[in-house]
């Protein structure tokens, strides 16, 4: 165990004994058994247009799903879940149920405790996904080729649903694994067990659908030559760049980019290796947010504070992720925001911050001000789509908003481009409406290939 040598600033690495980093990243939602299972899915009213199923952006059929569940039939729970949602293993761990399905639950009106679905979501997915069932079967080749650039849950559900139909699809991701932010940019304790390349397995066992690691669209591959030599191309290529704090001393050491440290800490085989900060501070109100205080708090940080410009209500982080925070120690400080970060020795120290107020609709500074202690500070305020790599075709690609405008059926500017997740305009920045871009935008294009 390290001990405080007193100097500042203060990043270590092993700051907590052996057994306790298996038990903080343990699974947070330990999974329902059996007999749990059958006793919560006898809660469900099974109704009829039901409002959970409105809310769910894959639109599963969940009465029908839990319905299954309650027949002892885990089997046919799942591939109802995966016909419409081929990630629901990990949606059931990841989606914001609180704000989505269980929130429209009729039992949530009316007594303030929903069914809870995304357990069972899990109790189905994972009975199959362990079984090692086929679910899906190819339909004959079309000899139709599809390009997808991004192995995250955009490509991925793209690409399920077009080899279903017959066709045949390479994808194409910049990193080693595929399976994007459910692989990178989840905290650990939502998904263990590698249970991120497991559902990437069951998802390829279909057949038809080749992944290229190490291709990065602009720089290995271009959009001219995959418009080329594609009968269609989907680009699922996520959100790469990262939101600048534009406050002086952001380039000091310990100013780290959050979603690069969450990244770390979930390809890490030894988190007793991974540095934090003895007093850390995180700056925003996202789920990323939360993510980064959170595991930082885990990995044997002391004070951990999230700072947001905001109040608790405009927080993009709901209420469920707010209070895991606050529960595991963590201090969030609204209407706040960084005025500059002070350094020692070329190391992050200190935030000075300014208190905020809204005035006339805007977000002001009141002009007081308080210094915060702080040897790690994570930036999470927000990625941005980098659209550099789309050029080199003959044609651009139309943006809103700064990234691909799509129309109903995901479709791009371009007739034979389609895209889908965060990288396109009005996405909701959810793993599970992901999903439906993928799935939305395949029958779109097995419908123009004639298949």
């Amino acid at each position: 165990m390290t001990t405080n040598t007193g100097s500042r600033p203060d990043i270590q690495s092993k700051r907590l004994a052996d057994e306790d980093y298996s038990k903080n990243f343990g699974d947070i939602h330990p999974p329902l058994n059996t007999h749990e299972a059958l006793v919560e899915a006898d809660r469900c009213y099974f109704c009829y247009d039901a409002p959970c199923t409105v809310a769910c952006p894959t639109s599963i059929d969940i009465p029908m799903f839990i319905r299954q569940i309650s027949a002892d039939n885990p089997k046919g729970s799942a591939k109802t879940i995966f016909e419409e949602n081929i990630l629901g293993g990990m949606c059931a761990r990841v989606c914001p149920t609180e704000t989505l399905c269980e929130q429209a639950c009729v039992r949530q009106e009316a007594e303030g405790k929903p069914v809870k679905i995304g357990l069972l979501q899990r109790y189905a997915t994972d009975h199959l996904l362990e079984a090692g069932d086929k679910v899906f079967e190819r339909a004959a080749s079309t000899g139709k080729r599809i390009a997808v650039v991004g192995a995250g849950p955009a490509g991925l559900s793209c690409a399920h649903r077009l080899a279903m139909h017959g066709h045949d699809v390479v994808v194409f991701d910049a990193r080693e694994k595929a399976g994007g932010l459910n692989e990178y940019g989840i905290a650990a304790y939502k998904s263990v067990n590698d249970f991120a390349q497991r559902e990437v397995e069951f998802l390829l066992s279909i057949g038809g659908i080749t992944i290229e690691n190490g291709s990065s669209l602009g720089d290995q591959i271009s959009l001219a030559d995959l418009r080329q030599n594609f009968d269609a191309v989907f680009l699922g290529m996520g959100l790469a760049g990262v939101n600048s704090l534009r406050a002086e001393g952001e380039d000091l050491d310990g100013v780290v980019d959050a979603v690069s440290y969450i990244a770390d800490l979930r390809q890490s085989t030894d988190l007793s290796k991974l540095s934090v900060g003895r007093k850390v501070a995180v700056i925003g109100g996202g789920m990323t947010a939360v993510d980064a205080a959170v595991q930082s708090k885990l990995l044997g940080a002391e004070e951990v504070t999230i700072l947001y410009r905001r109040g608790q209500e405009q927080m993009n982080a709901s209420e469920y992720e707010q209070e895991l925070a606050q529960t595991n120690g963590v201090s969030i400080r609204h209407w706040v925001k960084p005025n500059k970060l002070i350094g020692e020795g070329g190391k992050v120290v200190a935030i000075e911050c300014e208190y905020t107020e809204t005035k006339d609709g805007s977000l002001v500074g009141t002009g007081e001000t308080f210094i915060l202690e702080a040897d790690m500070v994570f930036k999470a305020i927000g990625q941005n789509f980098i659209a550099a790599p789309l050029n080199g075709s003959a044609e651009a690609i139309q943006l809103e908003s700064g990234r691909i405008q799509v129309d109903e059926s995901r479709r791009t500017s371009l007739g034979d481009v389609w895209a889908g997740g965060d990288c396109i305009a009005g996405g909701e920045d959810l793993t599970v409406a992901a999903v439906e871009d993928g799935k939305v935008a395949a029958e779109a294009i097995n419908k123009v290939l004639g298949a």
